[in-house]
């Protein structure tokens, strides 16, 4: 049998100044917002990281051989998908990337496609690049929020604009199908949009009969049309260390793109190379468990929020954000009302619909319970005063 790992153990990062937690420093409130998970990384990458400080040396750094062949290997044996190691860009992070896809596609002033409900950056992304934001609107397909392809359809946006997309789609957790993608791409040809896909979370596909597919896989044309971004950062619980990579396969627009980076984003830090490194290499077993682990925390959550008069959670194919529906409350300050019930989550007005709360619960089965039992409390309190 091999090595087990545990996610049952509660990590202390106070001190480590931690934006997670430093947020609620001093106060009994549960830290259960930001997308990093409180889960000690795979015992390969502290190994590598040990490794590469014990070198003691720490200059300049480009992507290791290694890690490139890794990744191309990674993309035809997850995806059947070829990919060529000139097409990767390196970056420090994904919400850079989408930075520089919009100021390096389209002009001031033009549209970006952002879906209705997103993570923020998403919707901030365009203004700070002299474009304008355009929502698509999200619909509910099987219990599943996906962005509204039949009225994309019907947009006559000029050519070359850009559609920031994000599979699996966070809030939600939804697990873009092959068709779905496939109309997407036709869409893409039929109004010549570019379209960058944050695939972020694709290494956390939860429902087992469920696959991630990268929509830049399915065909030549919506490949050449595409930038698909990637890390290890919510995977492996390693955000700090700024490591992703866009793959790029048209040559004009990876070109605009190194140009609009050139002088602004910085290079990836040796230390990240190696963490990604070493969990494409050695992480894959980790993460299995992680996974059902996570499975674990969802099935717990969604029973027990189901069970609170007033709160619903639907499915969670990906991802471990937990996206409740607290409309029927009608708070007028949701964030207030469960920091004061000792839980700190991201309210959903961030996301683009003030009527949910997100929840993450990639940590330790233990605080999940305590955090059900503090919101459960709260909400009788609540219904009780009412």
């Amino acid at each position: 049998m091999g090595e087990v790992f545990n996610f049952d153990e509660e990590v202390d990062r106070s001190n480590t100044d931690s934006v997670k937690w430093d947020r609620y420093r001093g106060r009994d409130i549960l830290p259960m917002w930001v997308a990093d998970s409180d889960f000690l990384v795979a015992p390969a990458i502290r190994q590598a990281l040990h490794n590469r400080t014990d070198h003691a040396a720490f200059g300049y750094s480009h992507e290791p051989a290694r890690l490139v062949e890794l990744i191309v290997e990674r993309m035809q044996r997850l995806y059947g998908w070829n990919i060529e190691p000139d097409w990767l860009l390196w970056l420090p992070g994904v919400v850079a990337a989408l930075h520089i896809t919009c100021r390096s596609n389209g002009e001031s002033g033009d549209a970006v496609y952002t879906p209705g409900v997103i993570y923020p950056p998403f919707s901030k992304t365009p203004e700070l690049s002299s474009r304008i934001n355009q929502p698509v609107p999200m619909c509910w397909q099987q219990q599943r929020m996906i962005i509204d392809l039949d009225w994309l359809d019907q947009q006559t946006g000029k050519p070359g604009q850009v559609l920031l997309f994000c599979n699996p789609q966070n809030p939600g957790g939804a697990v873009y199908r092959e068709s779905e993608l496939s109309r997407l791409a036709q869409i893409a040809q039929q109004q010549d949009l570019i379209v960058c896909s944050d695939e972020v979370h694709c290494d956390l596909i939860l429902d087992r009969d469920k696959r991630h597919i990268p929509i830049a896989s399915l065909g030549s044309d919506i490949e050449q049309r595409s930038i698909t971004l990637m890390a290890p950062s919510k995977t492996f619980n390693v955000p700090g260390l700024g490591c992703s990579f866009a793959i790029v396969p048209n040559r004009a627009m990876r070109r605009r793109m190194v140009l609009a980076r050139t002088g602004i984003v910085s290079y990836v830090n040796v230390l990240g190379y190696a963490a990604t490194q070493a969990a494409y290499e050695s992480g894959g077993e980790w993460n299995r468990q992680q996974l059902h682990y996570l499975r674990g925390n969802r099935d717990l959550l969604i029973e027990e929020i189901n069970s609170i008069p007033g709160l619903q959670l639907g499915p969670i194919e990906a991802t471990y954000l937990a996206w409740i529906d607290i409309s029927a409350l009608q708070l007028d300050k949701p964030m207030a009302f469960f920091e004061d019930a000792g839980v700190g989550l991201s309210p959903g007005r961030d996301f683009g619909d003030r009527g949910y709360m997100r929840l993450n619960f990639a940590c330790p089965r233990s605080r999940v319970e305590k955090a059900i039992d503090r919101i459960r409390l709260a909400l009788i309190s609540h219904q009780g005063a009412g």
